[in-house]
């Protein structure tokens, strides 16, 4: 799990909660196993789902106030499969098919294997069948979402509200743009193309990694001076760490202007633009802001060891 999920998906989910919501975490076995996540291998799915919970718990979100759903326990009823089926069926195959960048395939990927035109129908019966008031995930799921809103005025269904959070920037700069497209919308498809991937390690930042770990990447990070629209740690600054902290503090030697605390980000982007913050001390602040917002992960792993071990033993794959 790394910090685009860790924190600003958590922080999310303890909004929710604190806002009375009943929450459920859906542990999408199935979709992984369609997606061919950790090559495929369900056992190594289930146990990175449990990893998951071992995560959030560490978060700060407790088991008791959340419900931990998986795909398979849905599966197992046919008339999750019949939402599938119906689902299916009002939509023709180019609406389902311009939802398929949710698995992280471009628009016009052609060599998909056929059962990935399942994943965008069990997304929304997912909806369905969970009974949901509201779906809440990252903005490049929103077009499942849309998918489910659809359906639900065609079917006779709850229409869900659907909240969708930010995509957390990769730490190296912006890849120029390549073949594939994710998106119809320019901006988008940027902000799809340049997310946190786990598959890539160097470029994220894991919600268990030591402080160690965490000071080499983001010292090795892309901040661009006076740069606010495409640097990794200003986006790291406004969507994770201001979120849970409330702050980021500046801590310098007095020759280069000494401590800063800034209590909002707006703040903090103008000082930036205006060159009065070296990329540096940037860097070092945000690892700084990273170590003390996961140390509660690192001490859950300590006590709880066993499924961090198991996990690090699997190969990532994309």
């Amino acid at each position: 799990m790394h910090i685009g999920m860790g924190l600003i998906c958590g922080s999310k989910i303890k909004d929710m909660l604190d806002a009375g919501f009943d929450f459920t975490v859906f542990l999408a076995d199935w979709h992984s196993w369609i997606n061919n996540k950790l090559g495929g291998n369900m056992d190594n799915i289930r146990l990175c789902g449990e990893y998951f919970k071992h995560c959030f718990e560490g978060l700060g979100i407790e088991s008791q106030r959340v419900n931990y759903v998986w795909a398979s326990e849905l599966a197992r009823d046919i008339s999750y499969w019949e939402k599938v089926v119906r689902i299916g069926k009002s939509a023709s195959i180019q609406r389902v098919w311009r939802a398929l960048p949710i698995m992280g395939r471009s628009m016009d990927t052609s060599d998909m294997e056929s059962a990935s035109i399942l994943y965008p129908c069990m997304q929304a019966a997912d909806i369905f069948q969970l009974k949901l008031d509201v779906a809440c995930a990252g903005i490049d799921q929103r077009k499942a979402h849309m998918l489910a809103r659809d359906s639900a005025d065609k079917l006779g269904m709850k229409k869900p509200t659907c909240v969708h959070t930010h995509l957390l920037m990769a730490l190296s700069e912006p890849e120029p743009k390549t073949e594939g497209q994710f998106d119809e919308n320019i901006e988008m498809d940027r902000e799809i193309r340049s997310k946190m991937s786990k598959s890539i390690p160097g470029k994220c930042v894991f919600v268990h990694d030591t402080p160690e770990e965490i000071k080499k990447k983001i010292g090795n990070a892309f901040c661009p001076p006076k740069d606010v629209k495409s640097n990794p740690m200003l986006e790291m600054a406004k969507y994770a760490i201001f979120p849970m902290a409330n702050k980021l503090e500046l801590d310098r030697p007095a020759k280069y202007g000494g401590p800063l605390t800034f209590e909002n980000y707006e703040t903090l982007e103008v000082a930036y633009s205006k060159g009065e913050i070296h990329p540096l001390d940037m860097k070092n602040s945000i690892a700084d802001a990273l170590t003390t917002i996961l140390k509660g992960v690192r001490e859950h792993f300590t006590r709880h060891p066993d499924p961090l071990k198991r996990m690090m033993e699997i190969e990532i794959t994309r």
